[in-house]
């Protein structure tokens, strides 16, 4: 018996990263996930090395019309969402405020904070018609402070928006069946921080917590799997650091 067994997921930027190894765990525990992505070959070989109990579904999180289309598509295939995890992000540039492009900062404010309003805007109402749901919002300790040498104030600013909405739906919805939480991740070792960061930016990442190194992804999707299940059935509208102590020291 898996602790999701029964469960339907929706799980974006599913492709690689973070996101996979949610996915990955999510189906060791039983559930049945759709991978949602704007990366289809990854997120298609995702779903044919897991198996009969994923499926991938092309998702730009930032355009609404897309999110009707891949629930849609995820019911078809398993029946009614009851999980969602709004993990796709975009880190964004390293500048300061003044040397901020525009354009840059409005990239990563519509993908991290609205691409995560998008998808609560439209899983909710199905929760609402199916009997309830979980859903977790991958935000950051940059949700919570802001350390030099970390992504740019838009970043920070996308990430404590959505520490907001989480607390505000959590509210909003926890008569409704519908319990709705956040990671705040420290430094994960994903493929797009190897993308994003130098050599020397990931030593020096992974240096800054206590436990000085970075986050495997799958320490975070344990901890995913944890709020998504009933196991955390008296848990809404918190925000779980699995930072490495970062946060405390």
């Amino acid at each position: 018996m898996g602790r999701l067994d029964g469960k339907v997921a929706m799980i974006t930027g599913a492709s690689r990263g973070m996101g996979a190894e949610h996915a990955k765990e999510f189906v060791q525990e039983g559930a049945k996930v759709a991978i949602t992505d704007i990366l289809e070959d990854e997120g298609r070989q995702l779903a044919d090395e897991i198996g009969e109990n994923a499926i991938f579904v092309k998702l730009d999180i930032t355009k609404l019309e897309d999110w009707e289309n891949a629930i849609q598509k995820t019911k078809e295939a398993f029946g009614d969402v009851n999980i969602l995890v709004n993990n796709a992000g975009y880190p964004g540039p390293f500048d300061h405020v003044a040397d901020l492009d525009v354009d840059e900062y409005l990239k990563v404010i519509n993908i991290d904070q609205h691409g995560t309003f998008y998808g609560m805007k439209a899983v909710i109402p199905h929760m609402l018609s199916s009997g309830g749901g979980t859903i977790v919002n991958i935000a950051s300790v940059a949700g919570e402070q802001h350390v030099e040498g970390t992504p740019s104030a838009a970043y920070t600013a996308a990430k404590h928006a959505v520490m907001g909405l989480t607390k505000a739906a959590a509210v909003e919805y926890a008569a409704k069946n519908i319990r709705i939480n956040a990671i705040l991740p420290g430094s994960v070792l994903t493929p797009m921080m190897r993308d994003v960061f130098t050599q020397e930016q990931i030593d020096a990442a992974g240096s800054m917590s206590p436990i000085n190194r970075l986050a495997n992804p799958r320490e975070i999707s344990k901890v995913v799997a944890f709020l998504a299940s009933d196991d955390s059935s008296y848990v809404t509208g918190a925000g779980y650091a699995v930072d490495g102590g970062l946060m405390v020291q």
